[in-house]
């Protein structure tokens, strides 16, 4: 299962809740056929098959094939200067 870092709950739970509120939207990443890649959105639940991932209080959803893709994976996050947000995902150490 996709395990998430301290800095990417922190950044996800700062996204989502500047974006709604503390009840609002949730990050959804899927699969994007079309340019052979993953996508992130919003969403306020998930969509039929999507797998949830719940890490300190902070869910995020995940399709199918997006789930099978990051199972063995780390989802990390930065702040840039400007304050945008860059995720990173790299392999679960073993």
């Amino acid at each position: 299962m996709l395990v998430l870092t301290n800095n990417a709950v922190l950044a996800i739970r700062d996204l989502t809740t500047e974006l709604s509120g503390p009840e609002g939207v949730v990050l959804r990443i899927a699969t994007d056929p079309s340019a052979g890649g993953l996508t992130l959105g919003l969403a306020e639940q998930p969509a039929q098959g999507d797998q949830v991932v719940d890490t300190a209080g902070v869910r995020i959803f995940l399709d199918a094939e997006a789930a099978q893709f990051l199972d063995d994976k780390v989802l990390d996050a930065a702040v840039d200067p400007q304050g945008g947000v860059q995720f990173a995902i790299a392999d679960q150490p073993r």
